[in-house]
């Protein structure tokens, strides 16, 4: 269930932290259904499929939004039916627990 981390608010990262390790990233990961971790768990990923591109432009906006409202922003790409959002903290130059808060606020976002 999302909705423990998703109550959190993104504090700012001024760097000099270690990132996540890939264990407790895992632990983050069963808070965040469909992301998956990528590059030794230094960045977190996900795709969202809809069914035009209205839909998808409506999604990257609303994650838009929320990214501006946590100051914590996400690499998003998308098109005709799909969008891939990443995350990752490039202070530390990996995950931190924003990265989770900011997924388990954008599946909400999705609906999942």
């Amino acid at each position: 269930m999302t909705d423990g981390i998703a109550q959190k608010t993104c504090t700012p990262c001024r760097g000099g932290v270690a990132p996540l390790t890939q264990e407790a990233a895992e632990g983050y990961l069963s808070q965040t259904p469909g992301w998956e971790l990528k590059e030794e768990a230094h960045l977190l990923r996900r795709n969202f499929k809809f069914a035009d591109f209205r839909q998808s432009l409506s999604f990257v906006d609303k994650v838009a939004r929320l990214a501006e409202e946590e100051g914590h922003h996400p690499d998003i790409c998308f098109g005709w039916g799909y969008a891939e959002v990443s995350l990752q903290t490039h202070k530390i130059k990996g995950l931190h627990e924003n990265d989770f808060i900011m997924a388990a606020k954008i599946n909400l976002l999705a609906g999942s």
